[in-house]
């Protein structure tokens, strides 16, 4: 699988540890940035880059890490074909992406560890979205909604 990740300066740290943690766990990840530490930088910079990369299927799945990981939803979530959530415990992690085919984690470096970061994403990678009808008709209104905008 692979997965794309971001963070912006109050993600930073823990983005590269979830980085280096997931690549020593076999996973292929790849760095939308931030590459440096820089206290002025904006979310949205940061992950837009990996936004697009999972709506053209350049990558599986993402995970993206801000201050409270409320910017980077919003801001994902304005890319067609992007459904980032804020995640804060295991249970969302997963059923996210078997009932809501979830596909990019948002996390808070300034409300989380890095362990219960790396549990969430853990949980999050190894969920499958099931495609039982209810899901789908679901996930199909919210495409509907979409492909309106």
């Amino acid at each position: 699988m692979k997965i794309g990740i971001a963070g912006d300066h109050a993600g930073f740290e823990q983005k590269n540890e979830l980085l280096k943690q997931l690549s020593e766990e076999g996973y292929t990840v790849v760095d939308y940035g931030a590459f440096k530490y820089d206290p002025g930088d904006d979310y949205p910079d940061v992950v837009l880059p990996l936004a697009r990369a999972i709506a053209s299927g350049e990558v599986d799945k993402g995970i993206a890490v801000c201050g409270s990981g409320v910017g980077v939803s919003i801001a994902a979530n304005k890319i067609a074909g992007v459904r980032a959530a804020l995640i804060n415990e295991t249970y969302s992690a997963h059923q996210g992406v078997e009932h809501d085919a979830m596909n990019l984690l948002c996390m808070g470096g300034r409300v989380m560890g890095t362990v219960l970061m790396l549990e969430l994403s853990r949980a999050f990678l190894n969920a499958h979205y099931l495609g039982e009808e209810r899901f789908q008709r679901r996930l199909d209104k919210v495409n509907a909604l979409e492909n309106k905008s």
